[in-house]
């Protein structure tokens, strides 16, 4: 019987070659377009059994595809998965005509589409349910992966992607990585998984064993490492300033934003990694762990305009300093003195990104907080910090909050972290 054909239509090559890469290896044929125009094109000579098209194309726009696609006899029938980091829900409705079976939004829950595609080619995917919770990100040009609970296979294949994804957004040119594990206990048993943890590390980093550190309490990681001649210049150490010691660019002795840093991120480690954590960019969860997705932006000019930005500081620099970086890729800011006024604008209001100061007058950071998880409101935050507020640094990241900057502030930092929190194509 010949091999179903899925036909991925996205602007993303890293998207576009994960889902190759797995659809691939489950047994489906699968064919790319980069673009609306070159989409409907393929689907014309290729005749997919199943389209996965995002929502935000070049060229030819979502709708005009979908049009062109019912127009044609031979393509009108083809099931639709469509994607996207944003959408309308009145542009959405205007698509359900189109044959659209499912719609996704960025970040991917990838074991819910794998359910979908699984339902609609009749090809199992098989998903690795062991409980593994990762997450990724940069802080001073060095990429941080944390790792709780156990290595699934599944999630690592994809954090192969989610290091790129920030290796392209960061530019970064001297690769330098700290794995943190906690939460785990490891043994003989999951060497495999181990060696296939650092081999997809290196491969998608390109980083030298040197600039990879592995912060753990394992005895097993450490002589595993030890054991093994293609890690041997990997560092195992189990105190953060050690590990960060010669990862920091131009770190001849810590600064005091660097003492913050490793005081936050030392809290964060030891602390229990299995509850109350959500990604940043990427989604390497699964649907089944419950994690509300959060939207995100394809770049920062071309998606800026459906943004809306709350900066919720009583510093009017701040106001004016964040209101003219997002304006200036066309997004809609709205700015609060006190955390007050910002409660009573969620009451009517959804932001897709959040400035938050922590000391206000009326009602502070905290007070925003508290009062947000009483309410059952998620959406993602920024803190605003100055380098001197270590200890509410600390609190703000024991109340859920995973990202901060630290005051002075500057427009391409401002862009960039909001980019890496927002920025996801899985």
């Amino acid at each position: 019987m010949a091999k179903k054909t899925v036909l991925v239509i996205d602007e993303s090559d890293l998207f576009r070659d994960y889902l190759k890469s797995r659809l691939g290896r489950a047994g489906l044929k699968v064919e790319t377009a980069i673009n609306g125009l070159d989409g409907i094109s393929k689907m014309r000579t290729e005749m997919p059994d199943l389209v996965i098209m995002d929502f935000h194309l070049t060229k030819l726009s979502c709708k005009q595809l979908l049009v062109e696609k019912a127009r044609n006899p031979n393509t009108a029938a083809i099931p639709v998965i469509l994607t996207a980091q944003k959408i309308d829900k009145g542009k959405l409705l205007e698509l359900v005509q189109f044959n659209i079976r499912k719609v996704f939004m960025k970040p991917l829950k990838i074991d819910a589409m794998y359910q979908v595609l699984a339902d609609v080619t009749g090809v199992s995917l098989e998903v690795d349910e062991t409980p593994c919770m990762i997450e990724a990100h940069v802080n001073d040009n060095i990429v941080f992966i944390e790792i709780a609970q156990g290595i699934n296979r599944e999630k690592v294949d994809l954090l192969r992607f989610k290091i790129r994804e920030l290796l392209d957004l960061y530019s970064i040119r001297k690769i330098r990585i700290l794995l943190m594990l906690a939460d785990m206990e490891l043994s003989f048993i999951d060497g495999h998984n181990m060696e296939f943890l650092l081999q997809t590390v290196i491969t998608a980093s390109g980083a030298k064993g040197r600039h990879i550190k592995v912060l753990t309490r394992s005895a097993f990681m450490r002589d595993f490492v030890a054991g093994r001649p293609e890690f041997r210049e990997i560092e195992v150490v189990d105190n953060l300033e050690k590990a960060l010691d010669g990862l920091v660019a131009d770190a001849a002795k810590p600064t005091e934003a660097h003492d913050e840093f490793s005081s936050v991120m030392s809290t964060r480690f030891l602390a229990n990694h299995g509850t109350d954590k959500k990604s940043e960019s990427v989604d390497l969860r699964f649907e089944t762990e419950q994690v509300k997705p959060v939207y995100s932006m394809e770049s920062a000019r071309d998606f800026g305009g459906d943004l809306e930005i709350a900066v919720v500081d009583d510093d009017f620099v701040i106001q004016e300093l964040l209101k003219t970086t997002f304006e200036s890729i066309n997004a809609t800011v709205h700015t609060f003195s006190n955390g007050r006024e910002f409660l009573t604008a969620v009451r009517n209001q959804v932001f897709d990104l959040v400035f938050l100061d922590l000391r206000m007058p009326e009602l502070d950071g905290f007070g925003v907080l508290t009062e947000l998880h009483a309410q059952d409101l998620e959406m993602p935050f920024i803190v605003l910090s100055a380098v001197t507020q270590r200890e509410s640094v600390v609190k703000a990241f024991r109340a859920g909050v995973k990202s901060y900057l630290v005051k002075p502030l500057k427009p391409e930092q401002i862009v960039r972290k909001s980019m890496e929190i927002l920025k996801a194509n899985f």
